[in-house]
């Protein structure tokens, strides 16, 4: 009886397991139904720029010079390319694209091709920065930035880097990955979803 009983608890187990990410995914997407086809009010997708093996920055690194810094892969190039017709297929109004002025960011939102793209210097990298990155000047003008959008309509998209969206909504995303957050009357900045993962 004994290991009838231990057989099916490591069945059930397997079974989860197996379940439980496609479940948990699939919960990550269902926003995007109910956003399909609208001018949504108060989104805002942040996302970290797609695969640049590698991390941080050359010492030699320029901001305006992309021969000094980690740049995007074919790879992650072609997942930019996946991620901005995935959006576009969700047929949601887009407000406006910002993106750091880090080539890594800026060639990810370019390749997203859902608008055009206006460089933030708020969304630059903060991974060198020694500062408290919650704090820090940039995050307070990001979040304020998710704050104000909070009734106003379409998506606004962010394409920047990690430790700045750690920062401003909390959220650890893989390369390419991006979180739709919003505001709430309280001030807080909530995660509503996902994109998909490259």
């Amino acid at each position: 009886m004994r290991q009838i009983r231990i057989a099916l608890l490591v069945i059930a187990a397997l079974l989860i397991s197996n379940v439980t990410p496609h479940s948990a995914h699939a919960r990550e997407l269902a926003i995007w139904d109910q956003l399909k086809g609208s001018n949504p009010k108060g989104y805002v997708l942040v996302m970290r720029h797609a695969l640049a093996p590698g991390v941080g920055d050359p010492e030699n690194f320029k901001v305006n010079d992309c021969s000094t810094q980690r740049n995007l892969n074919d790879e992650g190039r072609q997942d930019a390319r996946d991620v901005g017709q995935w959006l576009v297929r969700q047929e949601v109004k887009i407000l406006r694209v910002e993106s750091s002025r880090w080539c890594r960011a800026k060639e990810t939102a370019q390749l997203l091709n859902i608008g055009k793209v206006r460089l933030n210097k708020n969304l630059d990298s903060l991974f060198e920065d020694e500062s408290d990155w919650a704090t820090h000047p940039q995050t307070m003008n990001i979040k304020k930035r998710i704050l104000d959008h909070r009734n106003k309509r379409g998506l606004l998209v962010f394409v920047g880097h990690f430790v700045n969206f750690q920062a401003a909504a909390g959220v650890s995303l893989d390369s390419g990955e991006g979180a739709l957050v919003r505001a709430n009357a309280q001030g807080e900045i909530k995660v509503m979803g996902y994109s998909p993962k490259p």
